[in-house]
């Protein structure tokens, strides 16, 4: 699927989930997202605000090192930010549910 056709989250979620085939790749992802999340709550809690941008940069740092250097791909980040955070999310929380092995044949 062409980046350029995407219109609707419905419509990334295959591309995502091609730009992401490999498991070392998703274990990095996961590892940012579960990251991020936690540092997110804990600056929350603590209300420490001028830390809130690190949260960007620890939950894309191991998902663009999967990109560039296990996947060889170009981040969907950077053309589709806000699906591709929303994607991260579920593409988490199917891992931890065991409903990611299931989707691949969905599309692939």
């Amino acid at each position: 699927m062409a980046e350029k056709s995407i219109k609707s989250f419905r419509e990334f979620w295959p591309f995502y989930l091609g730009e992401h085939r490999l498991p070392s790749n998703r274990l990095l992802h996961y590892i940012g997202t579960m990251m991020s999340l936690a540092l997110l709550v804990f600056l929350i809690v603590t209300q420490q605000w001028l830390w809130l941008p690190l949260v960007l940069v620890v939950g894309y740092s191991p998902a663009w090192i999967g990109h560039f250097i296990i996947e060889k791909n170009r981040p969907a980040t950077f053309t589709y930010p806000v699906w591709s955070l929303m994607a991260d999310y579920k593409m988490l929380f199917m891992a931890i549910t065991g409903q990611l092995k299931k989707e691949w044949p969905k599309y692939f």
